[in-house]
């Protein structure tokens, strides 16, 4: 893989960020839904909004962020074993300062910000590491 220039890099990032909005949007309104319309507590209602937010945030900057070859199922264990370790400690703490009187939204907001840095780099320096732009368009 040949390095990538400062602009492809900043372009990635941009490109990673506007992807991570929409996957957020997608988690802020699947934790709408399940808090408010189904009365659900935090954590379950956190539980699901996450999941929906991964798979559509893994599906988009695999093909179009990181435009990765990579062996998918490969890709999808070591994102997997990241989130092994994020989710159970976001929603312990995010249950924890719910629990404390903080606003669900609030906790919402910083979890999310925490996991897009996390996310990010895991990605960038991790998981498609050796095969940016490997993949062929078509």
């Amino acid at each position: 893989m040949e390095k990538m220039s400062r602009k492809q890099n900043i372009s990635q990032f941009l490109q990673f960020t506007l992807f991570s909005i929409s996957a957020g949007i997608v988690q802020v309104l699947t934790f709408t839904l399940f808090e408010q319309l189904f009365k659900l507590p935090y954590w379950p209602s956190y539980l699901t909004a996450l999941v929906a937010s991964v798979v559509y945030n893994f599906t988009v900057n695999r093909r179009f962020t990181f435009k990765s070859s990579n062996n998918i199922p490969k890709a999808m264990i070591q994102l997997g074993l990241y989130y092994a370790i994020f989710t159970p400690l976001s929603t312990w703490w995010g249950d924890a300062l719910v629990s404390l009187g903080w606003n669900d939204y609030i906790v919402l907001g910083g979890t999310m910000i925490i996991n897009f840095i996390t996310e990010f780099m895991v990605n960038r320096l991790i998981i498609y590491r050796n095969s940016m732009n490997t993949r062929k368009q078509g």
